[in-house]
């Protein structure tokens, strides 16, 4: 089925903003807790509140981030230490569950709020030429140059991963 003009206008219009912003809020799904070596106080207490109330769902994560998006693809530069990162390479030891949620949006007032929501599924690229490729990519976004520029010198030497989200539904709202 051949898209209507309006209907290519509005998907350009989308791709163009999600080129265009610098930060997205990404939500990884986390474990029920029960792993709490990096489980911060609050997530600790939350643990505690459902064994006694006899839930075991699991916690989101949500993150703010610096991403790119190319292709239909977003692509989030990280290390395989952080919480999203371990969320989705536990998810993917389990074959359980992949799936993350984001959140890209601008404005404070009416009627300049702006925004997608959306939903899809994360996996971890850890090949090296692949995720240094991509990691630079990434902070030519944020930086003029990565060389003589010791701040990101320091993210493309700690960035040992880059989550890949592959959106399945996209909302897009505005107030």
């Amino acid at each position: 089925m051949q898209k209507s003009l309006v209907q290519k206008k509005k998907i350009d219009t989308i791709e163009t903003f999600l080129r265009e912003q610098k930060i997205l809020r990404l939500a990884t799904v986390g474990d029920n807790g029960k792993d709490s070596s990096n489980n911060s106080k609050e997530e600790e207490e939350v643990r505690g509140n459902n064994e006694r109330s006899g839930n075991n769902f699991c916690i989101p994560h949500v993150v703010p981030v610096w991403y790119l998006y190319e292709s239909g693809k977003f692509y989030v530069g990280t290390n395989t230490e952080t919480k999203k990162a371990k969320n989705l390479k536990r998810k993917k030891q389990n074959n359980g569950n992949n799936a993350v949620s984001f959140c890209v949006d601008v404005g404070v007032n009416s009627p300049d709020i702006y925004g997608i929501v959306g939903q899809g599924k994360g996996r971890l690229i850890l090949k090296k030429d692949q995720v240094k490729k991509i990691a630079k990519k990434i902070l030519l976004k944020y930086f003029k140059t990565i060389t003589n520029n010791k701040s990101a010198q320091e993210l493309l030497d700690d960035t040992d991963c880059i989550i890949e989200i592959t959106p399945e539904k996209i909302t897009e709202w505005h107030y």
